[in-house]
């Protein structure tokens, strides 16, 4: 689970670093920024998900996420098209938090396995 963790910090890294030029890059950042600090948290340092305060912090990331998605949710008919979404900037930011709440669950699931171990 360290390595898919890795592998998701990585992309949530690069989907930050793509946001420069988004009229709402700061939004953007910080939810990329936060899949990444978590997929790395528990790539590099799951020894932190030990303590009670950083896995309800993680909680409480993973509902924000999904609340994010419901809010976001394309309503583009055939919105997983390439063609749609190289058009709709909606559909892009809709799948963008599906993404971000993937790696969050990642994070979360890599979190459980961790502590379920110690």
């Amino acid at each position: 689970m360290r390595i898919v963790s890795a592998i998701f910090c990585a992309l949530m890294i690069l989907f930050t670093a793509v946001q420069y030029n988004d009229p709402d890059a700061l939004y953007w950042i910080v939810i990329y920024g936060s899949g990444a600090l978590w997929c790395g948290l528990a790539a590099f340092r799951p020894s932190v998900f030990s303590s009670p305060v950083w896995r309800g912090l993680l909680l409480i990331t993973l509902v924000l996420m999904a609340a994010g998605v419901a809010w976001h949710w394309p309503r583009t008919p055939g919105f997983w098209n390439q063609e749609v979404w190289w058009v709709t900037e909606t559909a892009r930011e809709g799948m963008g938090m599906m993404i971000a709440l993937i790696a969050i669950i990642i994070a979360w699931i890599a979190a459980r396995k961790g502590i379920s171990a110690a």
